[in-house]
């Protein structure tokens, strides 16, 4: 019965194969309608995550203005141990994409609520693990070197933070399961609306009753849970070819969906931690509380143009992933070059952009001058980290949607920590530049897993990993058909 199945859904691969790859439409209009299929998934995804940015921006706009040490504290809470969590729920959460576009490209819809649901449960325990992070915080600052003022209003600010960490978990799995499938209109429906209602409840709590610091995080978690709330609403009821209930098969097969999760949440951490790296180094440098503000808006302007480049990064995602699962080679490599393409047009423009504009970016974050003209020192560094950020996401968008974590991972962790750190670290004492020599190194790092993930990807044999996708698709079929 099984080699029955498997050999059934090995047939429909092949028969999707043979139909999707035809040489003889002419280039332009692949070209045209594989940018169609890019956008509608890049569009919606570019726009859900400028507005879920927006929030974590909006709050340093307002608290920004309460003070500079406020800032500070908020910064490192939110760069350091929110970003910690995030780089681990959404490398995890990754995982999803990889099984979920790979099902929905072979027709297999049945499969992407099991899928979710599995997500669910990884990530939620994952989560457990990561709570005395959060309960911890100050002591752990302190420990790490960070002024004790500082560590004391960040511990008072990780607290709120807990809810925003078990959001993650709706958030980055319902996106997923609907980039899948390119239904994320909904998502970014949702995400204006909450962006609107944060502005609002932002200058409410903050400005207008003064609650400071804890009217600005409860209308952070409040902008949080809402649209998973309403992503929540939209699978169950209107997806009903991917979504069939809760069911016991979620319970089932849980240590490959951990594995996968494990590989790729290894890979997006170091790259999501780099720059964690970089404030926690600034931390311990001279004027630390200057230094710290003015490269958190640094990196936070480096952030709104990464929301471009991270819908592209979904894209390649979604169109590989796709592509493999219906079988096709030549689709998946033409999806990665129009991605890859436009995704560099856009930040050459951005490069451009923020190299004029300079330290006039730092006046919409903070009033004080010696920030603003930090700022400006490292304007440079900051438009060269947009021209590299408008390649490397869409290379590991490429290698979530094939699959290739544990191989990215192990790049990651070269390139950036053996690499990258040291020379920064070397620079920035060696020859007195401090954290704009620190910042040198890393975009070095950057630099050169970029490269090595163009090379791996121009090596690869994209008709060997339609096989890989073929298999692994079979098998979890087949395991669920057996269930029920």
């Amino acid at each position: 019965m099984e080699g029955e199945a498997k050999e059934k859904l090995l047939q429909k691969a092949t028969n999707s194969e043979e139909s999707v790859d035809d040489e003889e439409v002419p280039l332009r209009k692949r070209v045209w309608k594989e940018s169609k299929k890019m956008w509608v998934v890049a569009g919606p995804a570019i726009f859900s995550r400028f507005s879920t940015f927006g929030i974590t921006v909006i709050n340093q706009v307002f608290i920004g203005h309460i003070g500079s040490t406020e800032l500070a504290a908020y910064a490192l809470v939110m760069t350091v141990l929110v970003r910690f969590a995030n780089g681990v729920l959404l490398g995890m959460a990754s995982a999803l994409e990889t099984l979920c576009g790979q099902a929905y490209g072979a027709k297999q819809c049945d499969m992407l609520g099991v899928y979710l649901q599995r997500s669910w449960i990884v990530l939620f325990l994952t989560t457990l693990l990561l709570l005395p992070i959060y309960i911890f915080t100050t002591p752990i600052l302190v420990a790490l070197g960070q002024d004790e003022h500082i560590a004391q209003l960040a511990g008072s600010i990780s607290l709120w933070s807990i809810g925003v960490i078990f959001a993650f978990i709706v958030s980055f799995t319902c996106q997923i399961f609907l980039q899948s499938q390119s239904k994320n209109m909904i998502i970014s429906y949702l995400a204006a609306v909450t962006l609107s209602i944060h502005l609002f409840m932002s200058w409410l709590l903050t400005v207008k009753y003064k609650f400071g610091l804890n009217g600005a995080m409860t209308s952070t978690i409040l902008a949080y849970w809402l649209p998973n709330l309403g992503q929540l609403m939209f699978i169950i009821h209107k997806c009903p070819d991917t979504w069939k209930g809760f069911s016991f098969l979620a319970f089932k097969d849980l240590w490959p969906v951990f594995k996968l999760s494990l590989s790729s949440g290894a890979m997006l951490c170091l790259e999501i931690w780099y720059n964690t790296v970089l404030i926690l180094l600034t931390g311990n440098m001279k004027h630390a509380e200057v230094s710290i503000d003015a490269l958190s808006i640094c990196l936070n302007i480096c952030g709104w143009e990464l929301m471009i480049t991270l819908g592209f990064y979904a894209a390649a995602s979604v169109r590989v992933s796709n592509e493999l699962g219906r079988g096709s080679s030549k689709g998946a490599k033409l999806s990665i070059v129009i991605t890859a393409l436009t995704s560099f047009g856009v930040g050459f423009v951005l490069f451009w952009v923020f190299l004029i504009l300079r330290e006039r970016l730092a006046f919409v974050f903070t009033s004080n001058p010696d920030v603003a003209d930090a700022v400006g020192d490292l304007s440079p560094l900051l438009a060269v980290s947009m021209l590299l950020n408008s390649v490397q996401p869409v290379l590991s968008g490429v290698a979530i949607g094939a699959g290739w974590q544990s191989i990215v991972a192990y790049v990651n962790l070269a390139c950036y920590y053996v690499v990258g750190v040291p020379v920064g670290v070397v620079i920035s004492i060696f020859l007195g530049l401090q954290v704009k020599g620190v910042w040198i190194g890393m975009q070095f790092g950057i630099f050169a897993q970029t490269i090595i993930l163009v090379i791996i990807t121009f090596k690869t044999d994209w008709d060997k990993q339609v096989e890989i996708a073929r298999n692994r698709i079979s098998k979890w079929a087949v395991v669920e058909s057996q269930e029920e």
